[in-house]
């Protein structure tokens, strides 16, 4: 059935968020598919659903403090609903309060009114309780990050990494140079492109396929013009430097952005053997592919961790270099998976970590004498980064660790990242 309000979306949407079976953006993808929304109300249901999400503990700290009883989930999400939007988005009153009742079962209606009505009378005291509370709460973000990112960071750091999450994140597009000129693209999306568009990675180096937008450009996606990244993306493909008639095997492919940057960085010339370990990343990792016009890209299903590797990957081998973009916990790129937080635990670290280390070790062998291999997250953590590779080279000595690259998303202005650079010697 189609939800033809923003707010009965957003509270559809909250409601089987809460089961924890499938991720925030893939249940608003499919809600808002079949809701028949205009573009607006689309663009609505999208800032109330992912800015509830990222502000839960004070809501539900200003929550706490008006109604000290016990309240069900559903009760909950509705009032979570009517105080973002009244603390935090500063919509009309009215509107507000009003939609939030309406929603509401006749049972619970004055309970809504009564509590919105109350947080109206106090606003000012709530938001300056909140701004007393820890950081965990006036930043919604778990207490054991907050624990690490103050040991590793400080605590300016902390709360600046903190603030950069709670920010909605801004729309790269990666020009296919595949397909299209700067030129073209940037005439071609017209309005969309940002004036201050060109993002720097390290040292002043510009990501120069990468320009910021104001809206997806959906007829250049479409067309395979642009694939949508963010910039910290380069550093493991410019830190890769594949060259024309190489053999590359990009181990952990899908969905595809950085193999497409791989194979325009190589002129379309050699081989790239693009894997992954689910049968349905494959499919999305050919299509992209296909639609940015790689012509040099062979798939593979394969799992690093589950033993040697096929017949099919060892006769293509040795390969002239490695691109090992790990799954790991995402800290990085924490402002765009916006219910990740609320998903880590303090084991995820060490348990990613151990994955990490299996599929580098089942890739080595295949990496010819004088090879190069990058290993590569998203995810700001030292247990999943530099560990890794401290780990990897005192196992395998003929790696040597050349250069390195570690974003941080309030420092760098760009999502966290990083990339280091080994080569094998002889």
């Amino acid at each position: 059935m189609a939800h033809r309000s923003p707010r009965g979306l957003t509270l559809a949407a909250l409601q089987e968020w809460r089961t924890r079976t499938n991720f925030a953006d893939a249940i608003l993808g499919r809600l808002l598919r079949a809701s028949g929304l205009r573009p607006p109300d689309r663009a609505f249901t999208t800032e109330l659903f992912y800015g509830i999400l990222r502000h839960l503990s004070l809501l539900d700290f200003w929550i706490g403090s008006l109604r000290s009883g016990r309240l069900d989930q559903d009760t909950r999400d509705l009032l979570r609903l009517g105080l973002y939007q009244l603390f935090l988005l500063e919509t009309a009153e009215h509107a507000a309060v009003h939609e939030s009742v309406e929603l509401a079962g006749p049972r619970n209606r004055s309970l809504i009114n009564a509590v919105l009505r109350n947080a109206l009378r106090r606003k000012e005291e709530l938001r300056e309780n909140a701004d007393k509370q820890d950081l965990s709460v006036r930043s919604s973000h778990p207490q054991f990050l907050i624990d690490r990112w103050t040991a590793k960071l400080g605590p300016d750091e902390t709360v600046a990494l903190c603030e950069w999450n709670n920010r909605p994140a801004p729309i790269y597009a990666r020009i296919n140079h595949l397909k299209v000129s700067d030129e073209d693209f940037l005439a071609e999306a017209g309005p969309a492109r940002d004036a201050d568009s060109t993002p720097q990675l390290r040292d002043g180096v510009p990501a120069k396929n990468f320009r910021r937008l104001t809206t997806i450009p959906n007829d250049a996606l479409a067309a395979g013009h642009c694939y949508i990244q963010d910039p910290s993306t380069a550093a493991a493909c410019l830190l890769l430097d594949p060259r024309p008639g190489e053999r590359v095997l990009d181990a952990c492919a899908a969905p595809g952005g950085k193999t497409g940057y791989i194979a325009e960085l190589m002129n379309n010339e050699g081989v790239i053997l693009a894997g992954d370990r689910d049968a349905g990343r494959i499919g999305t990792l050919h299509d992209n592919l296909e639609r940015l016009g790689v012509k040099i890209a062979q798939f593979i299903r394969h799992d690093w961790t589950g033993g040697e590797p096929a017949p099919e990957i060892a006769a293509i081998s040795p390969f002239d270099r490695i691109l090992v973009d790990a799954p790991c916990s995402n800290t990085g790129v924490m402002r765009r998976r916006v219910d990740l937080r609320w998903r880590l635990s303090p084991e995820d670290f060490a348990r990613m970590q151990q994955e990490q280390l299996r599929i580098i070790k089942a890739t080595i062998p295949l990496l010819k004498a004088g090879g190069v291999l990058v290993y590569s997250t998203c995810s700001i953590e030292p247990e999943e980064n530099e560990e890794v590779v401290r780990t990897i080279t005192e196992q395998f000595p003929s790696l040597k660790l050349v250069d390195q690259i570690s974003l941080l998303p309030f420092r760098d202005g760009v999502d966290g990242a990083f990339a280091a650079k080994l080569i094998r010697e002889a």
